[in-house]
């Protein structure tokens, strides 16, 4: 593996060559429109609320988990690596890997499932979607416009998923926008493929470590049933036999972290060459080409598997989870009921349960579990 730097490739997405701001506005003295992009998320109100919102663990149930804040740190971490071997925008990267995450709801995966199913009949709810209406709609800091006012590459690349329904709508709205590569089936940037397995990397080898400080795993049951954890155990040990506890578990982690981003950048160099893509049109126009050797992805699958099976369904994880919906259902039904609850922007909105989802989607963990006794007169979890 060489290592690149220097120059964009032809492939790469220039900010000299945007696709632009919805709203024009002059270029920036100092920065250019992409780390303007960056810079504008940093400062959002909704960057902020991250490092309340839960990962795996609910925020209260210790310090040092993971939230999605110092997620959406670890992806820009691993995608700017990535991204600067393989001569993309590194600007990008992280701009799109600080927001990918901004419309996640509070209490994960569970606190989403929740306000989609309360959603179901009101034009649904997902959190990729949502992510794009932070920056669009609801970031309310500028005197011109609603939103943060992003480039078209970083809002493309914020929106990672997208059913066809709501691409439909979107792009009736926008045509030829964000939202056409999953109407016409073409790919989006490959800066927004990096953030996509950034991602995926980021959150297996913090959700091992996350298990493992919690109990609910260990590092031998790792060994025996992951054959991508058992393989840099082993390496670890042999290189350092007296190696033991949680830094045995770092080094493992840290050793399975770099050959997936070498995995991801050796695959990534080869079908970039093939294809030799002109710019990045042409980019879009071709299969993935971001993406792991065939022999990493299944050692990932494998790694995937386990984690849902032993971790994120592990009874204690369940519990909480089941309680976390059980809020999130509760607050929706609370605040439709009595939308004078909810701050008068979101009380006054003309679709008010759209609002009704906005504002819970915006809750950090311990705001939902306030307003929520306050709502109820009901502590879901005393100890928060």
């Amino acid at each position: 593996m060489s290592v690149g730097g220097g120059a964009l490739a032809p492939y790469a997405c220039d900010p000299a060559r945007s696709r632009g701001r919805r709203h024009p506005e002059a270029p920036a003295p100092t920065r250019n429109d992409h780390q303007r992009d960056r810079d504008r998320i940093v400062h959002s109100t909704a960057f902020r609320r991250l490092v309340y919102k839960t990962q795996v663990f609910l925020n209260h149930e210790g310090d040092l988990f993971r939230t999605r804040l110092t997620h959406s740190l670890e992806v820009a971490q691993l995608g700017r690596s990535a991204a600067r071997t393989l001569r993309l925008n590194e600007d990008l990267v992280e701009a799109i890997a600080l927001a990918h995450d901004l419309g996640h709801t509070p209490f994960g995966h569970a606190g989403q499932d929740a306000l989609a199913e309360c959603m179901r009949a009101h034009g649904g709810f997902e959190h990729n979607l949502q992510s794009l209406r932070v920056v669009d709609r609801l970031e309310q800091r500028y005197p011109d416009f609603d939103g943060l006012n992003l480039t078209f590459e970083t809002r493309e690349g914020v929106l990672k998923h997208c059913s066809r329904r709501h691409a439909d709508e979107i792009e009736a709205r926008e045509p030829g926008g964000v939202a056409r590569r999953f109407v016409d089936g073409t790919q989006p940037s490959l800066e927004a493929q990096l953030v996509n397995l950034a991602d995926e990397i980021a959150y297996s080898a913090h959700d091992i470590d996350d298990g493992v400080r919690s109990g609910l795993l260990t590092l031998e049951q790792l060994d025996a049933a992951v054959p991508l954890v058992a393989r840099f155990r082993a390496g670890a040990q042999a290189a350092h036999p007296a190696l033991a506890g949680r830094r045995l578990l770092f080094e493992t982690i840290r050793r399975m972290l770099s050959q997936q981003v070498y995995d991801l950048i050796d695959h990534s160099s080869a079908r970039l060459r093939e294809a030799a893509p002109a710019d990045v049109d042409a980019a879009r126009r071709a299969p993935p080409l971001i993406g792991f050797g065939e022999p990493m992805r299944t050692q990932i699958v494998e790694l995937k598997r386990f984690l849902f099976q032993s971790l994120y369904r592990h009874p204690q994880v369940v519990a909480k989870t089941d309680a976390a919906r059980r809020v999130v259902r509760e607050l929706f039904d609370a605040y439709c009921d009595a939308p004078a609850e909810m701050p008068g922007d979101y009380a006054d909105a003309d679709d008010r349960v759209r609002a009704v989802a906005d504002y819970i989607a915006g809750m950090t963990d311990r705001f939902a579990l306030r307003e929520h006794q306050r709502l109820t007169g009901r502590a879901v979890f005393s100890e928060a």
